[in-house]
């Protein structure tokens, strides 16, 4: 069975309020009593309940994370960073996502209410950010990746998506591509917007599908521009997994890639090193952006003032053969 607190109270002769003030650290037993607390915790192997130690200490030594779903393609790069980052400061991780949709935003607030972390790091789901602004004005630290061009009230950690439109812009434009099409991702995400800007700074263009994200928007994109006879030279798709179906497409019908069209995507997950042909793309450090945002958090818990403004990492063009 279990060895409880009533046990080390029992064998040690004490009570187990003074039992707990020793776990605690609350310096309010005498050294004598606490040396012999300590040594009945060893000779039964005693290991107090964390969620508990963590209440008493006012601080559970936990991070919350709140994700969309742990599918999205560069998701598992993201909580790489921050696992990496909050099991290296001794804080454990508690992660959260909303595939049940409000069923899963209401379990998720109940852990808050249970005071279950000390801080969350957030990739928002859709429709969240009223609810964790008012999370953050009670009092709870948190930090957005990706604020998706919302620009909460929180800190926040964002990578360049202007930036990084305008370099697959300018990099096609060096290549002497004069008609380019875009396939963007959802309209309502800021970084759809600040790509979709950064190319066309660099090189206008009015031929542009909506997308969403997806292989197959990507695929009959393409598909049906090539049906309907409209000419393009080269396509900037604002992620890998679209740029991916725009491959599949443009191979189905006979266009060499890069030779009659080249293909730029974004986020340059690992698939893109192992498309046919291998993707050019705009990396984006997701990695670090988690290392970054846990970084952020951790800082605020131990009272570092955190930064007025987001926290901005840069994108870099990857060139491989599918835009050389």
């Amino acid at each position: 069975m279990r060895v409880t607190i009533a046990d080390v109270a029992r064998e040690a002769g004490v009570s187990k309020t003074t039992v707990s003030r020793v776990i605690n650290l609350k310096g309010e037993v005498d050294g004598s009593t606490a040396a012999r607390v300590r040594e009945v915790i060893a000779d039964l192997g005693y290991v107090p309940s964390s969620g508990a130690v963590g209440l008493a200490r006012g601080s559970s030594r936990t991070v919350g994370m709140l994700v969309p779903s742990l599918t999205w393609p560069w998701m598992g790069e993201v909580l790489q960073g921050v696992v990496d980052t909050v099991e290296a400061a001794d804080y454990g991780l508690l992660l959260f996502t909303c595939n049940r949709g409000a069923e899963s935003v209401e379990r998720f607030t109940t852990q808050v209410s249970a005071r279950a972390f000390d801080g969350l790091v957030v990739v928002e789901p859709e429709n969240t950010l009223d609810h964790l602004t008012a999370l953050h004005r009670s009092g709870l630290p948190i930090v957005l990746i990706d604020d998706r061009g919302h620009h909460p009230e929180f800190p926040s950690v964002v990578t360049t998506n202007h930036e990084g439109g305008a370099s697959a812009a300018r990099h096609l434009r060096a290549a002497g591509r004069t008609r380019p099409l875009v396939v963007t991702g959802p309209k309502h995400f800021g970084c759809v917007r600040d790509r979709l800007a950064g190319f066309r700074s660099v090189l206008p263009t009015e031929l542009v599908v909506d997308g969403d994200f997806t292989e197959r928007r990507g695929r009959l994109a393409v598909e049906e521009l090539l049906a309907a006879g409209t000419e393009f030279d080269s396509v900037f798709a604002h992620n890998d997994i679209s740029a991916a179906g725009v491959l599949r497409a443009l191979r189905a019908a006979g266009r060499r890639v890069p030779d009659d069209i080249a293909v730029v995507g974004f986020d340059d997950i690992p698939m893109a090193e192992h498309t046919e042909p291998p993707l050019t793309t705009v990396h984006q450090p997701t990695r670090q952006m988690g290392e970054a945002a846990a970084r952020l958090l951790l800082s605020h818990l131990g009272g570092t003032a955190v930064p007025d403004g987001p926290v901005v990492l840069p994108t870099e063009l990857v060139v491989r053969h599918s835009a050389p």
